[in-house]
Formats: C-alpha cells, structure tokens, sequence
C-alpha cells in the first residue's frame, strides 16, 4: 500500500526562443531572482530548422537555447513558473502584441522532463489556472528517451545530451544513488 508523501524538488529549466540574444540576458536575470543562478546551459542552436510555428509572430531565423537553474522547487511550482514566463513575455512583446521571446518553462525530475503549456491536449494533464503538464522524455536505459509527441528539438543528441548533464547535476545535489 503506497502512502501520501511530498516529493522531490526539481531541477528547473527555461527553454529561449527568439532573435534578440541581448534581451535573453534580461530575461535570464529576471528568472535568476526566483530560480537562482545557471548550472548549466545549451549552445544557442537554429530553431527556425525545427519548426515554422513562431513564424508569423516572431519572424524567422530563431535561436533556441536552454537554461538550467540552481535553486530545487517543488514540482508545483510549474504552475508559478509558467504564468511568470507567460508575463515576462507580455513584458517584452513589440507595439503590435506579438512576442519577441517565447518561454518554455520545465523541470527536470530523476524519471523525466516534464514540460508545461496552456494548451490541453490527449497526452497533457490539466495541473491548475490553466497549465497543463507533459512528459516529453524518459530517463531509461542511462539516458532519456523521446515519446510519441516529443518535440523535434528535444530529440537532438545535443539536447538529449545537455539534459543528462541536467540530470546528473540534480542527482548529485540530491545525493541520490
């Protein structure tokens, strides 16, 4: 018989997508105020070759990077992290209202990156004030694997990569075995 109890804090990460890489660095410092400072970070790799979806708003040729934060929250704080991401964007939008950053806020946990969106979907569950959570890749077999609706990016061996050194980092900082 399993027991209630409260999880793990986890490892939290933002993923970046836009073309002004010096408004990344205002971005960066004001998530540094809750999440502390980066332990680790991806190259800055072209996003435009993924997908054409930001297209229309943002414009093409989009860098794409990831941002790996020190300081552990409950997996709860998704919820926070996403409506902070969601406003920091709104701060930064152009005259017309479209954005000039996208935020993809995550965590990554021993088992799993879990990824948040507030858009619902068969394979999202429904967390609250709007945000859905999904697990886009498994840790098995020492390394994480995709899933049916992971993203394309996330399936890169450099990505693959950047979040088994995410991994590794939380699981030394929780000095789990």
């Amino acid at each position: 018989m399993s027991h209630p109890k409260t999880p793990s804090p986890q490892l939290y990460f933002v993923a970046i997508t836009g073309k002004n890489l010096e408004l990344w660095e205002k971005v960066l410092n004001i998530l540094k105020k809750d999440l502390g400072n980066l332990i680790l970070q991806s190259k800055i790799f072209d996003f435009s070759s993924f997908t054409s979806y930001y297209a229309k708003e943002m414009g093409e040729n989009l860098k794409k990077g990831f941002y790996f934060f020190e300081n552990l929250k409950p997996p709860e704080y998704l919820i926070e992290l996403k409506h902070k991401c969601y406003k920091i964007e709104r701060e930064f939008a152009d005259f017309s209202g479209n954005r000039t950053v996208n935020l993809d806020p995550g965590y990554v946990g021993l088992s799993k990156i879990v990824l948040s969106t507030f858009k619902d979907y068969a394979h999202r569950i429904y967390l609250d004030k709007g945000v859905f959570a999904e697990v886009t890749l498994i840790y098995r077999n020492k390394t994480f694997t995709e899933l049916p609706w992971t993203y394309p990016d996330y399936k890169q061996p450099e990505i693959i990569e950047i979040f088994n050194k995410a991994r590794a980092w939380y699981k030394e900082h929780l000095n789990v075995n």
